[in-house]
């Protein structure tokens, strides 16, 4: 199972991210665990400085902005 944490404040872009992979994980057929980070001590914690911030398996892959779709099934497979 993948870990994926979204970074962020909770605005659209976090919610829209969350619902991504959430959507590709399903369509692959990977199981995931997707967690919301609101807590800005913690997402500074990452370095994130604009989000969301995507981080799978305690890895930062993501910073600022939606993330790509293919991007996505590329974290969610590797």
């Amino acid at each position: 199972m993948k870990h994926v944490k979204v970074l962020g404040s909770g605005c659209r872009n976090c919610v829209t991210t969350a619902a991504l992979i959430e959507k590709k994980a399903a369509e692959l057929g990977v199981a995931v665990e997707v967690e919301k980070v609101t807590d800005m001590a913690a997402i500074m914690g990452y370095g994130v400085m604009s989000t969301p911030g995507v981080v799978v398996d305690g890895t930062v892959v993501h910073a600022g902005g939606v993330p790509r779709p293919d991007a996505v099934a590329a974290w969610l497979k590797g």
